[in-house]
């Protein structure tokens, strides 16, 4: 089902395209400007050699110190091949299981994926996103946004959706670039036709939830409604369980009812809201397909899981919500029927909807990020100055104080 709800994404984009080749084209990535790394590059450098810093860090981890953040921070910073991009990883595992993991700074993550970027390394800047709880990588919008991008363009959007996920997992989507890099690389992937486990089901599902909550427009609400679709397909395969732990969502049963809430709220909204034909067939043929075969255990909805038979106990509360899959579909075709009668279907796709918000609000959220993004530079330059102060004023007082005791020595010494 979810491979026909992408043929029919792609008809319509292509519908769309020879209307006007330039809407879904001219404006789809982040500028130039945005990805440029001029700003970024006119910091104040502090070089250094990495193997001497290496054999400094192993000696101080050796007698069990901890590294300071700005040790790190210069390493990352003077990465200069992909070779050191691996020695770097190593390092940020080390300083993320030392006693100051606290304090690896947000320029040293922001320093992190553009270097990866830059020495073409982006499988190190996911693996340690995946991985963040292990390396301590808990970046900002605007690095998540370079990130995406980057994919995008490429248009590997299975790896720009890995990122998305990491996004809506630390629910990073404060920034209207960060909804419409998300929405664009979410949909962009969907439209490839992919064949969907069930965890990747579950994860496509909040993302879309999550970002779509973030627009209030048919955009917003379409991507609403068809991730509360698969999040109420894994619930309906494996549970409640399966579909809020580890993920920033509600434990409460009833997803597929939530996806119908979506149907009745446009419905009820007096203004010119709609939502998107493509997804409403989506829904419909997902609901045709559990009423045809409410029992099923939904091995191959998960798109090749492999989960075994029996491995999870349906319990009484999972039995009671597919128990109401018909109530869902009569109330689907009654709601279905209102916003046709009421001329709330968008014909066009999710994609068509992206590349409108794309052309209307990009420009302008990219001039805004921009703007933070200078302050943000001025407060870490100001507080990685402060910080280099304070380790010089340390070693001054430590070098102080060694003289002193060895003066001391030297009086006792004499003495004797």
């Amino acid at each position: 089902m979810a491979a026909s709800l992408m043929q029919r994404c792609l008809t319509v984009a292509v519908k769309v395209k020879r209307i006007s080749p330039s809407f879904t084209v001219r404006r789809c990535l982040l500028s130039a400007a945005y990805t440029d790394t001029k700003l970024w590059e006119t910091r104040e450098k502090d070089p250094q050699n990495l193997a001497l810093l290496a054999v400094s860090m192993d000696r101080i981890y050796d007698r069990n110190f901890p590294v300071s953040s700005l040790t790190i921070s210069r390493f990352v910073d003077n990465i200069s091949s992909r070779e050191e991009i691996d020695q770097a990883e190593y390092y940020l595992y080390k300083f993320r299981h030392s006693p100051n993991c606290w304090y690896l700074r947000d320029w040293t993550i922001h320093s992190w994926v553009r270097q990866c970027l830059k020495y073409g390394a982006r499988d190190k800047a996911i693996h340690t996103l995946q991985n963040k709880v292990q390396y301590g990588i808990f970046p900002d919008d605007f690095t998540f946004n370079l990130l995406i991008d980057s994919f995008i363009k490429d248009e590997d959007f299975k790896s720009a959706c890995s990122v998305v996920e990491e996004v809506m997992l630390q629910e990073s989507f404060d920034l209207l670039s960060t909804q419409i890099l998300s929405l664009r690389a979410l949909t962009s992937y969907l439209a490839t036709k992919p064949v969907l486990t069930i965890t990747e089901e579950r994860a496509l599902g909040a993302s879309l939830l999550i970002a779509g909550l973030k627009q209030d427009n048919p955009l917003g609400l379409s991507a609403q409604l068809l991730g509360m679709s698969l999040l109420g397909k894994v619930e309906m395969a494996k549970g409640i369980h399966a579909v809020f732990k580890g993920m920033p969502l509600s434990w409460k049963p009833g997803y597929m009812d939530r996806a119908l809430a979506v149907m009745e709220t446009v419905a009820a909204n007096p203004g010119d809201v709609k939502l998107s034909k493509e997804v409403l067939d989506h829904l419909e043929g997902l609901l045709v397909d559990l009423s045809s075969d409410s029992d099923s255990s939904g091995g191959e909805e998960s798109g090749g899981e492999g989960d075994q038979k029996g491995e999870t106990e349906v319990d009484e509360e999972h039995q009671a919500e597919r128990g109401k899959i018909p109530h869902y579909a009569s109330r689907f075709k009654e709601l279905s029927a209102q916003l046709e009668c009421q001329g709330k279907v968008e014909p066009s796709s999710l994609q068509a909807l992206v590349s409108v918000l794309v052309q209307e609000s990009l420009a302008s959220a990219e001039s805004t990020d921009l703007e933070q993004y200078q302050s943000r530079l001025q407060a870490w330059e100001s507080e990685r100055k402060q910080l280099i102060h304070r380790e010089k004023e340390t070693k001054e007082r430590s070098e102080k104080e060694k003289q002193e005791r060895l003066a001391a020595k030297a009086v006792a010494q004499q003495a004797n």
